[in-house]
């Protein structure tokens, strides 16, 4: 007589082990927060500060491959980059993209809105579409930083000693 028992070819499949099975629980929970929460009308994003300064910029590209942006109030030139600045064309274009699908021409500029909180937001006023730069990193939130309007008058300090001359 053979003490050895026979193989048992009728085993059924392993079940579902006890982590797998809550793993499944709270990923079926996150996702049922998340459709009440998006039904419910519950906005995700923070608030935006008050705007402490916006400037309306014209982006165009040179003959010679260049980025030039241009203020809306007087058309002077503000800045030309050089290169190619793949965060800065790819913004534009994210804008750009949503212009054409809607059909709408060039002649409208970008608002660039600073805000009090040291948050930056590029607007396109004719579609609604904002970008939150700072999102980006710091080196491609400076990219626009440098747009900012420069132009301050003179501290009444500074002007004063100047006329006793």
């Amino acid at each position: 007589m053979s003490t050895l028992t026979p193989p048992q070819w009728n085993r059924s499949p392993p079940s579902l082990s006890r982590p797998m099975a809550w793993i499944g629980v709270v990923l079926l929970a996150v996702l049922v927060a998340v459709g009440l929460a998006r039904w419910s009308g519950l906005d995700p994003r923070t608030p935006d500060a008050a705007v402490q300064w916006q400037r309306s910029l014209f982006f165009s590209d040179s003959p010679d491959g260049n980025i030039v942006v241009r203020d809306a109030s007087n058309g002077q030139n503000v800045a030309q980059f050089a290169g190619e600045q793949g965060f800065l064309r790819s913004t534009l274009r994210a804008l750009v993209r949503e212009r054409l699908r809607e059909r709408i021409g060039a002649d409208a500029p970008f608002v660039l809105i600073g805000r009090t909180d040291g948050r930056l937001t590029l607007l396109d006023p004719t579609t609604q579409q904002r970008i939150d730069l700072e999102s980006f990193g710091p080196s491609n939130y400076a990219v626009f930083a440098s747009l900012r309007a420069t132009s301050t008058p003179a501290a009444p300090e500074a002007a004063a000693p100047a006329a006793n001359r």
